[in-house]
């Protein structure tokens, strides 16, 4: 019975230092971003959804996880995710580390999504917070199947083509 215990806690000792290691190593990204060249991309990217949530609401070992998630459901570049994460992390210490003002934001030409159906637009573009259905996939976040949804994608990121092609694609799937 001994034995018994001794190997539990044994086993519960490794598991959590292990665990704990995982945590320490998830803090030291190896290939760290662009403070500045993040800002402007959560800007462009994040701000939409996320911006009423303070940089100090989660650690930066946190904000690591939280931004790989995001990577994924808003299909940001890797770069763009590590601009990110860097401008997160700097504006999350006591003080908060200085960002560059006057830094240049570079456009993704709207050319990217000229040959795009409205359908496929919409995939790239809005499914990550408006859902499959329109209804919105967080809260606060436009319902599309109602009449008075808005449009709030910034012209620099649509085309007017793209937006034509995506009102089309919302008026004849996610209309009452």
């Amino acid at each position: 019975m001994k034995n018994l215990q001794k190997n539990f806690y044994a086993i519960i000792f490794a598991s959590s230092s292990l665990i704990a290691g995982f945590s320490v190593q998830a803090a030291d990204y190896p290939q760290p971003g662009n403070a500045n060249k993040g800002a402007i991309a959560w800007a462009n990217n994040c701000s939409r959804c996320h911006n009423i949530r303070g940089t100090r609401e989660l650690r930066d070992d946190q904000w690591i996880s939280t931004m790989f998630h995001m990577r994924i459901r808003a299909g940001l570049t890797g770069q763009d995710t590590r601009d990110i994460l860097s401008f997160m992390q700097a504006s999350n210490g006591p003080e908060a580390k200085k960002i560059k003002r006057n830094s240049t934001a570079v456009k993704a030409p709207s050319q990217a999504t000229a040959n795009l159906s409205g359908e496929a637009i919409y995939s790239q573009t809005c499914i990550a917070c408006h859902g499959d259905n329109g209804k919105g996939a967080l809260p606060g976040t436009p319902d599309f199947t109602k009449k008075d949804g808005r449009l709030t994608r910034s012209d620099e990121a649509l085309s007017s083509d793209d937006i034509e092609k995506v009102i089309k694609y919302l008026r004849g799937n996610f209309s009452s």
